[in-house]
C-alpha cells in the first residue's frame, strides 16, 4: 500500500500551495454549484413587510446601542433552538433588513420571535432595569430611553436612504399604488415616506409603547420594534416540511 507522509507534504511549499487550492476549490463548488439549480433561497411566505417608520427608528436606536453584540436574530433549524426559540429563521424575514442582524453571539437570549411575548410594559422596565424581570441577567440598563425624545427630524430622509438599496417605501403615487397591490391599503400608507412623519407619531400615540402618550421617545421606537419581531409570517398555515425546498 502507498505509504504518503504528511510530513513531506507540510515541508514542500509548492504542493502545499496546490493541494490547498484544490481542496479550498471542492469545497467551494460544493458551496456554490447547488445554487445554480435553485430558483431562489427565499421563500414565498405572505405577510412579510418593510418596517413602519417608528419600527424602522426602533431598529436604528436597536444598533446604536449595541444591542446586536449580545442578541442575535437567527433561530437554526434545529430542535433545541426550535424548543426554545420558535420556527427556524427564513431568508424572507430578513430580505428588507439592511443590515440583517444575524449572527451567533447570544450573551441575551436571540430575539427573532420575541414580538409580542411580552407586553409594553414589561419590556420598559426590563430596559429599565433588567435585573428587576431577570434577576441573573448581566445586560445594563437603559434608563435614557425614557427619557429622550425621539428625533423624527430626518425620518423621510432615513426611509428614502433603504429605499435606495431596495426596500419599497414609496416615493409618489405611483409606488404607493403599487404597495397596495403588494401589502394591502393599511401598511401602504405606512410606507408612504412623505406620511411618514405623522404617520410615526400616530402609531406612537395608539401603540403608547412607553406608558406615556404625551410625547414619543426613543423607547417608544425601540419597544415598536422589538415588539414586530418574528410577527410577520403566520407559520400555522405551512406545513412542517413547507420550506425544505428553500434550505
Amino acid at each position: 500500500m502507498f505509504n504518503f507522509k504528511h510530513e513531506w507534504i507540510e515541508t514542500n511549499i509548492g504542493l502545499m500551495l496546490v493541494l490547498t487550492m484544490l481542496a479550498i476549490s471542492i469545497g467551494g463548488l460544493v458551496e456554490i454549484a447547488p445554487l445554480f439549480f435553485i430558483k431562489s433561497t427565499v421563500e414565498k411566505v405572505e405577510g412579510v413587510r418593510p418596517y413602519t417608520a417608528l419600527e424602522s427608528r426602533g431598529r436604528d436606536i436597536f444598533v446604536r446601542e449595541g444591542c446586536y453584540l449580545c442578541h442575535s436574530q437567527m433561530i437554526r433549524p434545529f430542535r433545541d433552538e426550535a424548543l426554545r426559540y420558535g420556527h427556524y429563521s427564513l431568508a424572507a424575514e430578513s430580505k428588507y433588513d439592511h443590515p440583517f442582524q444575524w449572527g451567533s453571539k447570544r450573551t441575551g437570549p436571540d430575539l427573532a420571535r420575541v414580538g409580542k411575548k411580552y407586553s409594553n410594559e414589561w419590556h420598559v422596565a426590563h430596559l429599565l432595569d433588567p435585573k428587576s424581570m431577570v434577576p441573573e441577567s448581566v445586560m445594563p440598563r437603559y434608563p435614557w430611553l425614557l427619557a429622550t425624545p425621539l428625533d423624527t427630524s430626518d425620518v423621510s430622509e432615513r426611509l428614502m436612504a433603504l429605499r435606495a438599496v431596495g426596500v419599497p417605501y414609496s416615493a409618489n403615487q405611483a409606488e404607493m399604488d403599487n404597495n397596495v397591490k403588494e401589502f394591502g391599503p393599511e401598511v401602504a400608507k405606512q410606507l408612504h415616506i412623505p406620511d411618514a412623519q405623522k404617520n410615526l407619531i400616530a402609531q406612537a400615540q395608539e401603540g403608547n409603547y412607553d406608558g406615556d402618550r404625551s410625547n414619543v421617545t426613543e423607547m417608544d421606537a425601540l419597544v415598536a420594534y422589538l415588539q414586530v419581531l418574528g410577527t410577520m409570517v403566520d407559520f400555522s398555515k405551512y406545513d412542517n416540511d413547507h420550506f425544505v425546498q428553500y434550505r
